[in-house]
């Protein structure tokens, strides 16, 4: 297929990723992941988010969410997230089937972030047998347009939800993205800023296939969460060859060294674009991905090109994204085709 600018889903597997899927294929290993190459990957997280960080593998993003809630969460509990979280609009509601909790999507701004003041109202709610009770806060870093919390933004929102009771849970889907764009460490950039549960995205920096649950905070997890593992299909009885892709993530910084090419490449694009008559970036470029208007003939011309997402129909707007594999010369080219469909 040739270079898309849809999702950095598409993109294909890092080189030193796949170089550690191959190398974990020699000979047997016990399996659900009491091998070698799970306690090292286990090990590594803890070197950098703190030696009792709990760490849990998992296929997949929504796979990862689930598991997160499902072991933490009773079925009156709910989750408050922002309505375009991916959890709320994306993942077909495998969290309220799954757990049979509810999800409480909060209407934001443009930039798609959950404030403190945002979250007042659904504090202190459900304290009868009438409604569910909040329990949890779950933002996306970077969010679902690519804009990013500040540190002290994701400080704030922690200590509201903290001093009502409720923990905060990070989809990092794009976490290596968001921490490169804040110029931050891992651990400086959640768990310092108080975050208690981390889903640790690898698919979309360049892995097979794999995210990983951080626990922060003992009291959340244990054997409830071993158990959740599985019964959301979560637990790889090969898990060596997803700890490998994390072995190989987490060494010498790759993941920082992806994030950084695929945040630079969409940096370029937006300079490019931007001086594109026609074109409207809609919302801050903070990370790997760009939200943009034209017209609908524009697209329709740009898109029997290269194929990209339409977001919103009716703006019209669309998102392009980049990976660590994106090219200068595959974001020129992308580019100069954009400047021929709103020329024509």
């Amino acid at each position: 297929m040739s270079v898309t600018f849809a999702s950095d889903n598409n993109a294909p597997i890092a080189p030193a990723v796949l170089r550690a899927i191959e190398a974990a294929n020699e000979g047997d290993a016990v399996g659900y992941g009491h091998d070698p190459h799970t306690e090292r990957a286990s090990a590594r997280f803890r070197e950098i988010f703190g030696a009792d960080t709990g760490v849990y593998l998992a296929f997949n993003g929504t796979g990862a969410n689930v598991l997160t809630f499902g072991a933490t969460l009773r079925s009156f509990e709910a989750v408050v997230a922002p309505a375009t979280a991916h959890l709320n609009t994306d993942e077909c509601g495998a969290l309220e089937r799954i757990t049979g909790c509810k999800i409480l999507p909060v209407a934001t701004g443009a930039d798609g972030k959950l404030t403190p003041s945002l979250l007042e109202p659904y504090l202190g709610r459900g304290s009868d047998a009438h409604h569910v009770t909040p329990r949890a806060v779950s933002i996306s870093q970077a969010t679902e347009f690519g804009t990013v919390y500040t540190l002290d933004e994701l400080r704030a929102l922690c200590e509201v939800a903290h001093a009502n009771g409720l923990f905060v849970h990070v989809d990092g889907a794009r976490i290596a993205n968001a921490a490169v764009a804040l110029g931050a460490g891992l651990r400086e950039s959640t768990r310092d800023c108080g975050v208690d549960v981390l889903t640790f995205g690898g698919t979309k920096n360049g892995l097979m296939a794999g995210e990983a649950v951080l626990f922060f905070d003992d009291a959340l997890h244990g054997g409830a969460v071993e158990r959740a593992r599985k019964q959301t299909t979560q637990l790889a009885s090969k898990m060596r060859f997803l700890a490998a892709q994390f072995e190989a993530l987490l060494t010498d910084d790759l993941w920082r060294a992806n994030a950084e090419h695929a945040n630079a490449m969409t940096a370029r694009l937006a300079a490019r674009v931007a001086a594109i008559p026609g074109v409207e970036i809609t919302r801050a470029v903070e990370t790997n991905a760009i939200f943009a208007s034209l017209s609908p003939a524009a697209i329709a011309r740009a898109q029997a090109e290269y194929f990209f997402y339409t977001f919103d129909p009716v703006r019209p707007e669309v998102r392009w994204m980049t990976s660590f594999a994106t090219r200068e010369q595959d974001v020129d080219a992308f580019a100069d085709a954009l400047e021929r469909a709103v020329s024509r």
